[in-house]
């Protein structure tokens, strides 16, 4: 993620946000259709379902955020676990419409409502606390789909970020680059 410098909260859990949901895309691009939906012990979850429990999760969280409790009435975590949808095309439709409620959501906020007060599952949070609190969920399941599609497609798997033994080389072209805007 490149540095830029910000004064906004929003605007950075934001940019944050958008690193991750990339980051997760890029990994489930690296693994087979079916692949999606390997198990790899009884009690791990696939990449299908992680997908499916995130989409859940946003659509509760940031459906009316600030008007309605973050845990809406008509979720149902436990089925979020089980049958996910069973094409690619389905499943990524899915995990669109979870990140377009987060993202709707979080871009019609003001600096403002920063301190404004919300509720999850009765709990009063300010709405920093609950940005935090989806931003370290949403990435810890990021990380979990990027190990299981590194784990998946290790045969041709692309680093997402900086290959292993690249460091090197890639420290010197960022000096390089630093030098030539001087």
């Amino acid at each position: 993620m490149a540095l830029k410098i910000t004064h906004s909260y929003l605007e950075d859990s934001i940019a944050v946000l958008r690193h991750y949901k990339g980051l997760a895309e890029r990994a489930m691009a690296q693994v087979a259709d079916e692949q999606l939906f390997t198990e790899l012990d009884r009690e791990s979850n696939s990449i299908a379902i992680t997908v499916k429990h995130m989409a859940g999760n946003m659509r509760s969280r940031w459906t009316d955020f600030l008007t309605s409790d973050g845990e809406k009435p008509d979720r149902n975590r436990d089925l979020e676990f089980v049958g996910p949808p069973q094409t690619r095309t389905a499943l990524m439709a899915i995990w669109e419409e979870g990140w377009a409620c987060v993202l709707t959501s979080l871009e019609s906020l003001t600096d403002a409502d920063i301190t404004r007060t919300v509720t999850i599952r009765g709990e009063a949070h300010s709405v920093m606390q609950a940005i935090n609190r989806q931003v370290a969920h949403y990435s810890y399941h990021c990380g979990q789909i990027v190990l299981l599609a590194k784990h998946l497609g290790a045969d041709g798997w692309t680093a997402l970020t900086i290959p292993r033994g690249k460091s090197e080389d890639y420290n010197r072209r960022l000096l390089a680059g630093q030098a030539s805007q001087r």
